[in-house]
């Protein structure tokens, strides 16, 4: 059996008791870095076989994971924080899992970019969550195009030193919108600032990242600029009866059907 764990953001206390309990009844646990996670493990007194599972070596760490699932050891799979997969390693391990029918689970715990969304304070009903975005500018643009019109809050990573980068790129993809830089989730120096894109993000970059953007405005139908009544009339030239036409029209102009009802009365 596979279990991936989600581990601490940031403070330890954040570990979950099903989590402690299966990192303690593992055989084997493999990690993204054997340095980090041993704090964690130290932490809680926990003593396990430790082994990497990093974006070099996904592939090779994943059959090892299957071979010793199928032998019936219990294998945990951690990150060094928060959700494995989610901009972590593990998306391999999963795959390789999947097709050979071995099981695997889940034991879910923090998530630094839903944490991040709660304290943007930006609409949470509906998100996008991004990751990081490539390096190079163009392509990080390139990657922004996908998004520009999308009317959904949109959540990114991004490493202190790529943080002035990654704004820029946003203002200059999506123009002036509101935004938050969440940094240090569930430490000392835990932060959100809110900030307008075009004025970029203030003072010394420590600490990763996310990056919450509100979505793109609503665009308005260019049938709003016709008349009442003539908005009407275009639906109903296009084929459609007088209540189909009027229920579109409201819908257009943000308005409920009863306020354009009077403009349909003569047609």
């Amino acid at each position: 059996m596979v279990s991936f764990v989600a581990t601490p953001i940031g403070n330890l206390k954040d570990i979950t008791l099903r989590a402690l309990e299966t990192l303690k009844n593992a055989d084997v646990i493999f990690c993204e870095d054997t340095r980090h996670t041993i704090k964690l493990l130290n932490a809680y007194d926990v003593k396990k076989p430790l082994y990497a599972c990093h974006k070099f070596n996904e592939t090779e760490a994943a059959n090892k994971i299957l071979e010793a699932s199928r032998r019936g050891e219990h294998v945990v799979v951690v990150s060094d924080a928060g959700t494995p997969v989610v901009s972590d390693p593990g998306n391999i391990v999963c795959k390789i899992l999947r097709q050979a029918n071995e099981p695997y689970t889940l034991l879910p715990g923090a998530s630094a970019f839903v944490a991040a969304l709660v304290l943007s304070a930006l609409p949470a009903d509906r998100f996008a969550f991004i990751g990081f975005l490539p390096d190079k500018n163009s392509e990080k643009k390139k990657l922004l195009e996908k998004y520009k019109d999308v009317d959904l809050t949109l959540a990114f990573h991004s490493a202190p030193q790529d943080v002035d980068k990654d704004i820029r790129a946003m203002f200059e993809v999506f123009g002036d919108r509101n935004a938050a830089a969440v940094r240090e989730i569930t430490k000392i120096h835990e932060e959100a600032a809110n900030f307008r894109l075009a004025d970029g993000l203030p003072g010394e970059k420590r600490g990763e990242y996310v990056l919450v953007v509100e979505g793109a405005a609503e665009k308005e139908s260019p049938l709003n600029s016709l008349s009442e009544k003539e908005h009407i009339q275009h639906y109903m030239a296009a084929g459609l009866d007088k209540k189909e036409a009027l229920k579109r029209a409201a819908k257009d102009r943000g308005v409920s059907k009863s306020e354009l009802y009077p403009f349909a009365i003569d047609l």
